[in-house]
């Protein structure tokens, strides 16, 4: 009996492909769903001090796992509102609103994985466009169910990311 084992998947610093979306983050894209059959979603994103990321989402077949390389990451997990320092993770299961970005006077560098996932790249691709001005922002909601990604609104984000 003849298996097939997969190749492994190797990003290297020097040639992943990174997003820029408005001087808000940099993301780099280092693994998606087709590359590791299914498995997971992996990208790494740098906020700069006070930095909005993700707003109010969930995700129905995905938890979403965040590990705080450095700096501070500022996180909703339903209606509360915790801060995460460097070296500490959560996992955010699938059906919860969750949203994150660096903390109020904190940059913050921060790996992401999805699993199970979907392809994800060229959602980010597509946020990188509409905040080029190159993509209509109606095609963000528009792409929730292929992207796995819904929207919510969340006053305790609002809140949190006001200084209320």
């Amino acid at each position: 009996m003849s298996t097939t084992v997969p190749a492994p998947v190797i990003a290297r610093a020097a040639t992943a492909e990174r997003l820029a979306h408005a001087q808000q983050s940099v993301m780099t894209l280092l693994a998606d769903s087709s590359q590791t059959g299914g498995a997971l979603s992996v990208h790494r994103s740098t906020f700069p001090n006070g930095g909005d990321g993700a707003p109010s989402h969930f995700h129905t077949g995905t938890s979403e796992s965040l590990f705080v390389i450095s700096g501070r990451l500022q996180v909703l997990t339903g209606d509360e509102v915790i801060v995460l320092e460097a070296g500490d993770f959560i996992t955010i299961p699938a059906g919860l609103p969750h949203a994150f970005g660096a903390a109020a006077g904190h940059d913050a560098d921060v790996l992401a994985v999805f699993t199970p996932a979907a392809d994800r790249f060229d959602y980010y691709r597509l946020l990188e466009r509409v905040v080029a001005g190159e993509a209509d922002p109606k095609e963000i909601p528009a792409s929730g169910e292929r992207f796995d990604n819904h929207y919510v609104a969340s006053e305790a984000w609002q809140q949190a990311r006001s200084g209320e």
